[in-house]
Parts: C-alpha cells; structure tokens; sequence
C-alpha cells in the first residue's frame, strides 16, 4: 500500500482549515456580551457600530422606556406625510440590540416618499387607514397591495418602496427593523437635494429629460 507523503499531508491539511474558516466565522456569537449597553452620545464623536455605553451605575429605568412614537406627526409638507424615529439617536437604550421602530403618520392623500434601508429589513403594520405599500426587486419587479387597519407588509433590506395613503381620512403604521439605525436614502432628496448637487447633466442623460425639467424638481426641494 502506498503511503501519502509528509508534503502531501500537510497540504491536506492547510486546505481543510481553510474550509473550515468562514465555517468558524459564522459560529462566533453576534449578540451583546452584557445585559444592556445604553448609547452615551456625549461620551465621544467616534462611533463604530454603535455607541460606547453609559456607564451601568448611571443608567435608571426611565432609560428603558420612550414615548415618542406615541405622539401625533406634523403632516403639514409637500409629502403629507411625517416619520417619527424609535432608533437609537432618539431611544438610546437600542444601543447593540439590533432593533428600531417608526411611526408614520400620514394625511388623506399622503405619501411616504420612494425610499430604501441600506441596514435593515422593514415589517410594518397598518393601525389605521388605508394604504398602497409597493417595493421594487433588484430585478425591476414591482410588487403592491392596498392593506386596511391590522393587516402587515415586510420590504426586504435595501429595496426602495414607499407607502401612499389611499383612503379617505388620516393613516397610521408603525414600522419595526432589524438595526438600531437602519437609515433612510430618500429618492428624491438623495437625486434632487443633495450637497453637492449631483450635476444636471448626469440627472438629465439618467432621466432622458431638459435640463429646465432638473431645475423645476430641484427648485421644488431647496431649502
């Protein structure tokens, strides 16, 4: 029988460590390492993933509790439409947890403009009204469904959707994420509002429209 050699079974064994690798990665724990982390954001401008925490001995119960979202949006804009943040900045005790929530508000005609989370799936749930929830895929898929109060909708990460209020009165949803901090590209702000502009030309050759048409939608969101 003919035995493998020294070289040979050495190799054998780099190539099963590196197999094993993103195996070894992918079982590390990617929960918190204590109870709580409660954000400090005046502790230091750097933050990495989040913000280094307040120290336990001065965190107190009102530290765990926000009524933000209980409070009624201003939707007077050219949206008619108002998102109230749970995340982080407004709820610091999300600090690590890997969870957010919003309130939008909407008025009668109202619309949660065309936008995208770069960090988190979104699950939301109709409280009142009646709204048109659509997304597009990556594939240039459009999909949309009209829900009523109690019923929800899911926008996998990344994908730009929006909400329109299509009933008759006012419309409310309460959104929750997979991030303490999901952000937010708006459609027509990040196109049209940006600073810098993203110059005319680049926005005309993109729409395949005159460039008096950029200037109207930009004049249309400058401040």
């Amino acid at each position: 029988m003919k035995i493998a050699s020294s070289s040979h079974v050495h190799m054998l064994s780099y190539l099963v460590v590196l197999l094993l690798l993103p195996l070894l990665s992918f079982s590390a724990d990617p929960d918190p390492l204590q109870d709580f982390c409660v954000a400090d954001q005046s502790a230091s401008s750097i933050s990495v993933n989040g913000f280094p925490c307040k120290p336990a001995s001065e965190v107190t119960s009102d530290d765990f509790f926000f009524d933000g979202l209980s409070k009624v949006g201003d939707t007077s804009n050219i949206f008619g439409s108002n998102v109230t943040g749970g995340n982080v900045l407004t709820f610091p005790a999300l600090n690590t947890l890997g969870i957010s929530m919003n309130r939008v508000d909407f008025a009668p005609g109202g619309v949660n403009p065309p936008h995208s989370h770069p960090r988190a799936t979104e699950s939301g749930v109709v409280i009142e009204g009646k709204l048109l929830v659509g997304f597009v895929t990556t594939g240039n898929v459009y999909h949309s469904k009209v829900l009523t109060a109690g019923q929800m909708f899911v926008i996998p990460r990344g994908l730009v959707h929006f909400q329109k209020n299509v009933g008759v009165g006012k419309a409310l949803v309460i959104a929750a994420f997979n991030s303490q901090l999901p952000g937010a590209v708006v459609l027509p702000f990040t196109l049209f509002a940006s600073t810098p502009s993203i110059p005319d030309d680049v926005l005309t050759r993109a729409f395949q429209v005159e460039e008096k048409v950029v200037e109207s939608i930009k004049s249309k969101f400058s401040s």
